[in-house]
């Protein structure tokens, strides 16, 4: 080796060992104040520890999530719970059938001051958007937000504009079939990166609901944890997160399954294997780890991909559910070996 090349080699090596610490720094922070930002939406959120996790796991990997389930289950306190422990501009928008499409991406409105169109944002102009009972509005209007939740940016009359980051949308709905609902389009589920179901809580928790409740909002003694830049931080930090090629391919084995399972009539985008990715990428940050491992990925299989698929009717007749047959596809899909 020459004394150039050793130069070269030395200051390769100075590099790396200051990115290095800066890398594994920067996820620590993210670890740090991730936990911060848990143990305040649980202080709220009785005995839903899952949800709660799953919901912050999105939030860092730039994903939105679908929170569904019968109503008074607390799907609007959760994220109502995770505007408040933001310190960023939060708007919720509770969707009706009288909802237009420009209640939420904007309108040009002409000012004879100036003697032209001014643009007056819609609600979707938010660092986190709430959407209350999103299947209430009807389908032109729940198209409003396609734009939006998959490139951050509106375009109206002709002219783009961006959204604030982070951008996130928390969006509940009562299940279909309940009076009055319409059912999301395939198009705008599978720009979920997450569904979530609260479910009942336990005797327990309701208990103690009862005791923190009763008198008044746990959310008034809220207070925000972090603000919109240190989110930016955090999604940044995750990117970082080493995936392998061996990883990479172990999420497309499983996409790919769910595209030639009997079970199904309707598998998982590609769209859903980047989200199914972010996603362990985030999980593996708050595991306190700088590399994804399949765990990761199969953890998050299920709120990831499971509201994307769609059953057969032999599936549905045998009371089969998307999580089921996701279970059983990651059972037969080969497992990478560890390559770190």
């Amino acid at each position: 080796m020459s004394a150039h090349d050793d130069v070269h080699q030395t200051h390769d090596q100075r590099q790396m060992s200051r990115e290095t610490p800066r890398s594994g720094a920067a996820l620590d922070h993210v670890l740090q104040v991730a936990s911060s930002l848990q143990t305040a939406m649980n202080s709220v959120i009785e005995g839903k520890p899952a949800a709660v996790r799953t919901v912050v796991t999105a939030l860092l990997a730039e994903g939105h999530v679908l929170i569904e389930d019968v109503p008074g289950v607390g799907k609007t306190m959760l994220a109502k719970t995770l505007a408040r422990c933001i310190d960023a501009s939060v708007r919720r928008v509770q969707f009706t059938p009288d909802l237009l499409p420009s209640d939420i991406t904007g309108v040009s409105v002409y000012n004879q001051d100036v003697r032209d169109f001014e643009f007056r944002p819609g609600a979707i102009f938010a660092n986190v958007v709430v959407g209350d009972e999103i299947n209430r509005a009807s389908p032109k209007t729940q198209s409003a937000l396609l734009e939006s939740m998959e490139e951050a940016q509106v375009t109206v009359d002709g002219t783009t504009y961006s959204l604030p980051r982070p951008f996130m949308v928390l969006a509940t709905q009562n299940p279909i079939e309940m009076e009055g609902t319409y059912p999301l389009p395939e198009a705008q589920r599978d720009r979920f990166m997450a569904r979530i179901s609260m479910g009942y809580p336990s005797a327990r928790s309701e208990v103690d609901m009862l005791d923190q409740h009763g008198g008044r909002s746990p959310l008034e003694d809220l207070r925000p944890v972090t603000d919109a830049g240190t989110v930016t931080q955090m999604i940044e930090a995750v990117r970082s997160v080493y995936a392998s090629a061996a990883l990479k391919q172990y999420v497309v084995d499983v996409t790919q399954a769910t595209r030639t399972s009997s079970a199904l009539r309707l598998g998982a985008s590609p769209r859903a294997s980047l989200h199914l990715l972010r996603a362990s990428r985030a999980h593996a940050a708050l595991a306190g780890r700088d590399h994804v491992l399949p765990d990761d990925v199969q953890a998050v299989t299920v709120p990831v991909l499971a509201h994307r698929l769609m059953l057969t009717g032999e599936s549905q007749l045998a009371h089969r559910t998307a999580a089921d047959v996701l279970t059983d596809l990651l059972q037969r899909v080969r497992v990478p070996a560890p390559t770190r």
